[in-house]
């Protein structure tokens, strides 16, 4: 898969292509069958697919602030896209000159002149150009106007449990409430794999330790979609270093939160990791997150706060089946 930075290179002898537009923040199961309509589109007709996404999210250059958490880095976003068989990885930056193109100015400047769109395949909610002034039906006549096909696919979800009424559409916005309530179960479900953090081993204060349960503390991207305070059953995975191989993932039981017995105050996220004794200091890690296993609580003592984390430990080996 070729990844473009910006639109000013592309290749001399590049045609035409199959087009789908997003943030596609977290690659969740609607996004993935928006790019495999794509994918398929584009290989019917002999084309090249491309995904085209943006950096940073529109919205913390429209209305500084209010970057949403963050479900997947741009590098994890890209090594998802990869895997659903696309061609092209395209990031635009999203400048606030971007931002104020109309509709009519993006499907020019962006679809026509530099990809040389022939179809566009979008979500039936997919908006554009300045203030969202555009839509799909705009799309299309813009399509027509200039030579292109414009498609859109309907929003996938999954039927609410008996009882209870509707549907659920999976979206990056229900992806990020679930997380943020701790239903990371939710998540998982609608992203079609464990929520993932991604980040940096760095020095804690060294209480783990002390307690008989070392833990690797992670630094984390800005934005990341961190779970609610509490303990979870997660696999954590050192990325590769060099001529470095990782086995399997392995099993940790991760707390997020202020660490309250202690009097903490800063929010962290400690992985103790089952079974291995190393020091991961200075490593980048994913680490997925299969289950909660409490929220939490703050114990009268360290003898209390261990005890507790001895039945953590188990739940944990009992979740990921170790």
């Amino acid at each position: 898969m070729q990844r473009w930075r910006g639109l000013t290179d592309l290749p001399g002898d590049w045609g035409r292509c199959v087009v789908t537009i997003g943030v596609f923040d977290g690659v969740h199961r609607g996004h993935q069958a928006l790019i495999d309509e794509t994918v398929r589109t584009a290989r019917r007709r002999g084309l090249p697919s491309v995904v085209l996404t943006f950096d940073p999210h529109p919205s913390e250059v429209v209305r500084p602030g209010s970057h949403p958490a963050q479900l997947t880095t741009l590098t994890r976003k890209a090594e998802l896209v990869e895997g659903l068989g696309v061609d092209v990885f395209a990031v635009l930056p999203f400048t606030p000159e971007l931002s104020r193109l109309t509709p009519d100015e993006f499907v020019h400047e962006i679809l026509v002149d530099r990809l040389h769109a022939a179809t566009v395949i979008v979500g039936e909610n997919f908006t554009f150009g300045h203030k969202a002034a555009g839509d799909v039906d705009t799309l299309r006549e813009l399509g027509r106007r200039f030579g292109f096909t414009a498609q859109a696919a309907g929003l996938r979800g999954r039927t609410l449990e008996e009882g209870d009424n509707g549907e659920i559409t999976y979206s990056s916005t229900y992806i990020r409430s679930c997380i943020d309530a701790g239903d990371v179960t939710a998540a998982a479900e609608a992203l079609g794999r464990p929520h993932r953090l991604d980040g940096i081993v760095v020095r804690g204060d060294g209480r783990g330790r002390e307690l008989g349960y070392p833990t690797a503390n992670l630094s984390l991207p800005r934005f990341a979609a961190v779970p609610a305070d509490g303990v979870y059953a997660c696999w954590f995975q050192p990325v590769p270093e060099g001529d470095r191989r990782e086995g399997e993932a392995l099993a940790a039981a991760v707390s997020v939160g202020t660490n309250p017995t202690f009097s903490g105050r800063e929010r962290t996220v400690e992985a103790f990791v089952l079974d291995v004794d190393a020091d991961f200091y200075g490593r980048q890690v994913a680490l997925d997150f299969v289950s909660r296993l409490r929220g939490q609580i703050t114990f009268d003592s360290p003898e209390e706060l261990v005890a507790r984390i001895d039945d953590d430990v188990a739940r944990t080996r009992a979740a990921l089946g170790r």
